[in-house]
């Protein structure tokens, strides 16, 4: 059933809850292709895990600002954030909300522009930020120029963009398959990818007003999708560690340098400012949860610490 265009809270809020229904359905869809940067099989847990975390708060603050409604779910989903494709969705959504801020209502430029923040906060929240994955994503999606065909600012605009929008970022998790070797070996898309355009596409079902819309998702799994054998599975060794914590910049900048020489797939990015600087989620794949563990505390007090091993669960 269609209903009207429009981009208020409301349908910010209508747009979260979807794309967590969305991730949920696809899930094991998203964990079968998860073999980057770990084969743990857990990328759609962690992306609808997520994402269900900022749809509950975005129903639980009041009125009419889209930007605050945003910063304040992307925050609350960052402190709560599952895995790596989850605190860079949270990242995401914090700073499509910090772009926009003091907007009621979006237009599709305002739109374009909170989409090329969210990229540039995902990439620099990244130590080795790497293309072929959701950040490509939000890149293709960012770029697509607003069209000249309907009256600046108008719905009609903002619905027009919003579908040349789905399909370049269609056209990006497409491409994933040749831009990462692991991927190119199995002629497969990148997991977190799919998944962002999962969230991309439930955001233009809700404020265009389609639904009806055709669902890129289905075609590109029935293309370039492939369960992950137990062959692929990495063996049990490494774990994700990750924590809230506040810091200064300069100690959250040396935390990641440190962080970045004891494993990989280091996140260190900001949730928000305070009195004494800023509260920070840290995300980091160790051979030995204490290594991460023993560098966080030398910075400060760490909370919201979980560890989990990579180890992919037998499918």
């Amino acid at each position: 059933m269609s209903h009207r265009a429009g981009s208020s809270t409301t349908e910010i809020r209508n747009w979260l809850d979807a794309a967590h229904r969305r991730l949920r359905e696809h899930a094991d869809v998203l964990d079968d292709l998860n073999v980057f940067p770990v084969a743990d099989a857990d990328t759609g847990a962690n992306l609808s895990a997520t994402v269900g975390f900022a749809a509950e708060a975005a129903h639980l603050i009041e009125g009419r600002d889209v930007g605050e409604l945003l910063v304040y779910a992307g925050q609350a989903a960052l402190e709560q954030a599952r895995g790596n494709s989850g605190v860079l969705a949270a990242v995401a959504l914090t700073a499509m909300g910090q772009a926009v801020e003091g907007c009621v209502r979006l237009t599709a430029a305002q739109l374009k522009a909170a989409l090329m923040a969210a990229q540039v906060r995902c990439w620099s929240a990244l130590t080795e930020p790497v293309p072929g994955t959701m950040i490509s994503v939000l890149q293709a999606a960012g770029e697509v120029p607003v069209p000249d065909t309907a009256a600046e600012g108008s719905n009609q605009q903002l619905v027009e963009w919003l579908d040349l929008m789905v399909q370049a970022a269609t056209q990006a998790v497409i491409d994933t398959v040749d831009q990462i070797p692991v991927l190119s070996e199995r002629g497969t898309v990148d997991s977190g990818a799919l998944g962002m355009l999962v969230i991309l596409a439930a955001l233009r079902t809700e404020l265009s007003g389609e639904d009806s819309a055709a669902d890129p998702v289905q075609d590109i799994v029935r293309d370039h999708a492939l369960p992950l054998t137990s062959d692929e599975q990495e063996p049990s060794e490494g774990y994700e560690v990750m924590g809230t914590m506040d810091l200064s910049a300069l100690d959250a900048a040396e935390l990641r340098h440190e962080l970045d020489d004891a494993g990989d797939s280091v996140i260190v990015s900001a949730v928000s400012e305070n009195e004494n600087g800023y509260t920070w989620r840290v995300h980091v794949h160790v051979a030995d949860p204490d290594t991460a563990l023993d560098l966080m505390r030398r910075r400060g007090t760490a909370r919201n610490v979980t560890v989990t091993s990579l180890a992919a669960e037998p499918r």
